[in-house]
């Protein structure tokens, strides 16, 4: 389903008339509606149908020799290239990216030569521009073979920058990039934009975790008691909080200072931080067995749940790759999977001892 109705979408304001039909003209300016549309997409909803049709579209009033840019058809991905084309006249051409970001969509290879190729034919672009060059985002090269879709097509390919920002500066300068341009960075801000996805997505899928915490807390040898299930399940539960928190925001948070490359030994490393804090906070506490054991199931425990939503950022991150989140994933998932096993199995025994 892409973003329109029966009279269309707003951002389309107008239309040209080309040698290959008409063409919809779309706003440079982004509306409020459009703001509205993509803090509902940060917040997932309607995320994954969040799109808007392949085609060929017009900033201003573009000729046969203006820019043709290239984008993926993810609506957020559009908007945030658009809006840096205020008072230019240039052609954008959306390829069908099945509503996924210009980054994730090359490494599907949605976003990709033969998608490019179908699309320019599609299009009938050779009978608009005059020129054969397209300029495309620099996170989409995964995906394309520019010299594929020179053959195949007669277009060029140019990667412009990283960043839809730098784009004026790009194209004013001849289409050459500065080092900077180049650059792959994943700041702060861009970091901490994802988290609210992640604290509104895995919730609903870790409904029952809670519930059995508290159900086990509560047994003992006299039975179930609400009060224990209260104390000993309770505080299970505000611990897998605590570790999730770590995981989907301590790390993205403090990313560039946690020890390692991997994701998931970055969030094992918070995992085991905030374990240790809770050793610090208990250190009162009668040494029994059962508190022994409680430690150790809980110093694996935290570590795991905390490294697995960790490496959920490998998606995000420009800093990985296809093939090294599927070694990352090889190694850490069995080893999270243990480490929960054994945790909860010793849990359970305190519990009980």
């Amino acid at each position: 389903m892409s973003e329109a109705d029966e009279s269309g979408p707003r951002w389309i304001t107008g239309h040209i008339d080309t040698p290959a039909g008409r063409i919809s003209q779309v706003a440079a300016e982004l509306s409020s509606a459009d703001r509205r549309g993509t803090l509902k997409a940060r917040l997932g909803v309607g995320r994954m149908h969040y799109s808007i049709e392949p085609g060929l579209y017009a900033v201003g009033d573009p000729t046969a020799e203006s820019h043709v840019l290239v984008t993926a058809n993810y609506k957020m991905s559009f908007d945030h290239l658009r809006r840096e084309l205020a008072g230019r006249n240039v052609w954008i051409m959306v390829l069908d990216t099945k509503g996924i970001n210009v980054w994730c969509a090359a490494g599907k290879h949605t976003f990709g030569t033969a998608e490019i190729v179908a699309r320019i034919k599609a299009t009938r672009l050779h009978e608009i521009v005059s020129h054969r060059t397209l300029v495309l985002p620099q996170l989409g090269a995964p995906g394309v073979g520019a010299h594929a879709v020179k053959s195949r097509s007669g277009f060029r390919v140019a990667y412009g920058p990283v960043r839809a920002a730098d784009l004026p500066a790009f194209l004013d300068a001849g289409m050459k990039a500065t080092a900077e341009m180049r650059q792959v960075t994943f700041p702060i801000g861009q970091r901490l934009v994802l988290v609210p996805l992640e604290l509104i997505i895995w919730p609903k899928f870790l409904a029952l975790i809670p519930i059995v915490f508290l159900i086990l807390g509560g047994l003992g040898g006299g039975g179930f008691s609400l009060d224990t299930a209260l104390a000993v399940g309770g505080r299970a539960v505000l611990l897998c909080l605590l570790a999730f928190l770590g995981g989907t925001v301590a790390v993205p948070a403090l990313l560039p200072w946690l020890p390692g490359r991997a994701f998931a030994v970055k969030g094992a490393i918070v995992g085991l931080a905030l374990a240790i804090a809770l050793i610090a906070f208990s250190w009162h506490d009668p040494v029994t067995m059962s508190w022994r054991l409680g430690t150790i199931a809980w110093c694996l425990l935290m570590p795991a749940i905390a490294s697995f939503f960790a490496m959920n950022f490998t998606g995000a991150s420009t800093y990985t790759s296809l093939s090294g989140v599927k070694a990352e994933m090889r190694i850490a998932v069995p080893a999270q999977i243990a480490a929960v096993v054994v945790g909860f199995v010793m849990w359970v025994v305190a519990c009980f001892g």
